[in-house]
């Protein structure tokens, strides 16, 4: 129903900051609660950050909360991860993705896009 694409991914140094950026193109954009998920290589796809369609919700995992921030522009059909603070084991692939609900499960989100690439030096 939605398709994603992600951007902002890139080399920093540990203790830096990226913004994230994932751009949708469909016709209900803001009806979709939108997810921030990443993958480490040999790990499993770990929940970072949900917002609901109004904006008025947001969680957070434990490992970025107070450094990671969500947020949408429905304007421009797009939402956005800030990360603050990080760290060489931030280092994943990171993914937006979209659903019908606020949820931490990768599997509640029916659209995904295909990812950017975060990687932190020490």
């Amino acid at each position: 129903q939605v398709r994603l694409i992600e951007s902002g991914g890139g080399l920093v140094q540990a203790g830096g900051s990226l913004r994230l950026s994932c751009a949708a193109s469909g016709p209900r954009f803001s009806n979709y609660a939108m997810g921030w998920f990443r993958q480490a290589p040999g790990k499993e796809r770990e929940f970072l950050a949900a917002i609901s369609w109004s904006a008025g919700s947001a969680y957070y995992a434990d490992s970025v909360k107070g450094r990671f921030t969500i947020s949408r522009d429905n304007a421009k059909t797009t939402v956005y991860l800030q990360m603050n603070g990080l760290k060489p084991e931030d280092t994943a692939v990171y993914y937006c993705a979209a659903g019908a609900l606020i949820s931490i499960l990768d599997r509640t989100y029916g659209d995904w896009g295909q990812g950017t690439q975060v990687t932190v030096s020490s």
